[in-house]
């Protein structure tokens, strides 16, 4: 006999989502579904639209991942056009898109992930002097005084008995999953408040070179970026030296509080290991060395692991209809034609067709139905994508530098390498990518400036820029990685006109519904098997999600105007 719980909406996302799982008599997750409670729609809103002005409109799918989907949908024009950018160009492209890797696993980390391992709460038992000698233990971080600790646990004191927990609130603050001692706690806490402020500086790398942040500016064929050093109305020495100096300050916030905070509180959890799910691992690769279609010259290679099986690679073919496709059988759309199987992108369609419960309901038909997310599928199979995709992938490429730091980090912990296969591990993968992300900033940015030290300033190619040269009829695949995990824009150019565009992001794949052959998401998998140890607090369900760092306002993206009913845990 088993009980379904709702989870509607998962908070600390971006985005509306709708988890239900089936609970035995023991308490533990027997089924779960995932279901996106939103309509996406970009792709017919840039229908007709002149292809080099695609990237701003798709760039708003989501206030959070802006840069990617700017980035994915110039790459795509670009590759339909065959427009290769100059050296510069890629570069800053480059460093934009590790800004946006640092940026979003920090405040990831810690505003919304660390609420699930840490017990805010419990801070207020601390003893300050113990919390100033565990980081000074795991840190040369010059804020850990015990005067320091003192003043944030007075701070956080002060908002509990206000009663106005603001950002604190609704925690499940002291469930027996919680197993940080109060020093730790407050450790984390006192970071959490110190991101905050860091995660406003990093993105005037954006504001620098893309004019603002967010939704900062691209161009079909490089750069929008004045490179000038002796000009006032440029990309000058001066901002040059700030971009400089934000990066360093990023690697030594990663390197001296973010890692050792999660190597403090992961050697707290090694033993919990759930969430490990579908171990299919997929990703498309990026940032070349060289310039962006030299996949073999990936620092983080191309490739898909089946089964966890880390001793073989196999290729993916984003062209290719047989490697890549989406289903719609428990999707709320239809496909022009055809009732049964997927399409590759290039075919795709963004057809509404809602079949679900009308509001108010209790549970969705998870037989039927159940999602505006569609089911992509590689070669018919389900995939996770993401940090721990790419780590894992790496890893089994033997890529030096991943396979260095995760064997380094995981030794520091405690865990063999089968343990990334979890939540624990998605957490621990995702932090040892910003450490790899702002080293390759700092490597980028050098080279940048070597190449103007030199005499080059180009950052912008009008070659084919004019549509009098494009093809009548072209297709094109923007692909690369962005924090969440694996991206792609398609798009189909028909005289000079945007005739056919759809988006595939890092959530829909991971937050899938069942597909045509009863195979679950990602997060699906992930959920299963999983022991909740209350019921009526699910936080070993938010644990588990937020380990992947979901984004359904990228998956699905236009929200139901008509239900006033926005916060909801059901349990029947």
């Amino acid at each position: 006999m088993s009980e379904r719980i709702v989870v509607d909406p998962i908070t600390r996302i971006e985005g509306h989502l709708r988890i239900e799982a089936d609970i035995d008599d023991k308490g533990v997750i027997k089924d779960a579904y995932s279901s996106g409670t939103s309509i996406r729609g970009l792709e017919l809103i840039v229908r007709d639209r002149d292809p080099r002005d695609v990237w701003a409109y798709v760039q708003r799918i989501c206030g959070v991942c802006t840069t990617v989907h700017a980035l994915a949908a110039i790459r795509s024009v670009e590759d339909a056009l065959d427009i290769k950018i100059p050296k510069n160009a890629h570069l800053i492209r480059d460093i934009m898109n590790q800004t946006v890797f640092a940026h979003d696993h920090v405040v990831h980390f810690y505003h919304l992930h660390a609420l699930d391992w840490v017990d805010v709460v419990s801070a207020l038992k601390a003893d300050v002097n113990e919390t100033s000698k565990i980081a000074q233990s795991i840190s040369t971080w010059p804020k850990s005084s015990p005067g320091y600790f003192k003043d944030v646990q007075t701070k956080v004191k002060r908002i509990v008995e206000s009663g106005q927990l603001g950002i604190f609130a609704n925690g499940y603050w002291g469930h027996k999953a919680y197993k940080l001692p109060p020093e730790v706690n407050l450790l984390a806490v006192a970071h959490y408040l110190e991101a905050l402020d860091w995660q406003k500086e990093i993105v005037k790398i954006h504001t620098i070179f893309g004019g603002k942040n967010p939704h900062p500016h691209y161009v079909v064929g490089g750069m929008a970026t004045p490179l000038d050093i002796n000009s006032d109305n440029g990309i000058h020495a001066e901002r040059l030296s700030h971009v400089s100096q934000l990066i360093d300050e990023a690697r030594e916030f990663v390197n001296q509080v973010y890692i050792p905070d999660l190597i403090a509180i992961g050697s707290f959890y090694k033993d919990w290991t759930h969430g490990g799910g579908l171990n299919n691992y997929m990703c498309y690769g990026d940032f070349s060395t060289t310039h962006l279609y030299d996949t073999k010259n990936y620092r983080i290679p191309r490739g898909i692991i089946l089964d966890g099986n880390l001793n073989e690679i196999h290729d993916i073919d984003l062209k290719d209809p047989s490697h890549i496709q989406e289903f719609i059988d428990h999707s709320w759309y239809t496909y022009e034609g055809k009732d049964k199987g997927g399409k590759h992108p290039w075919d795709g369609e963004t057809t509404f067709n809602y079949t679900g419960p009308k509001a108010p309901f209790k549970t969705l038909d998870t037989d039927e139905k159940y999602s505006w997310l569609k089911a992509p599928r590689w070669k018919e199979k389900p995939m996770e994508t993401g940090p721990l995709a790419r780590m894992m992938i790496g890893y089994a490429s033997g890529k030096d530098e991943i396979v260095n730091i995760v064997d380094e980090t995981l030794a520091k912990i405690g865990l063999p390498v089968k343990a990334l296969q979890s939540a624990l591990g998605r957490t621990v993968a995702r932090g040892l990518e910003t450490v790899l992300m702002t080293n390759w900033m700092r490597n980028d940015m050098d080279e940048l400036l070597k190449n103007i030290k030199n005499g080059d300033q180009v950052t912008f190619d009008r070659t084919k820029w004019e549509p009098e040269s494009w093809p009548k009829k072209t297709q094109g695949i923007g692909w690369m990685e962005a924090p969440r995990g694996a991206l792609g824009h398609w798009i189909e150019i028909m005289d000079g006109k945007t005739k056919n565009y759809q988006a595939v992001v890092p959530t829909t794949w991971n937050a899938s519904p069942k597909d045509h052959n009863g195979n679950i998401g990602a997060y699906e998998a992930a959920l299963k098997g999983t022991p909740l140890l209350d019921k009526e607090k699910p936080l070993e369900i938010l644990r588990i999600i937020h380990s992947f760092d979901p984004c359904l306002a990228c998956a699905v993206h236009l929200t139901d105007l008509e239900s006033k009913n926005m916060t909801e845990i059901r349990i029947g």
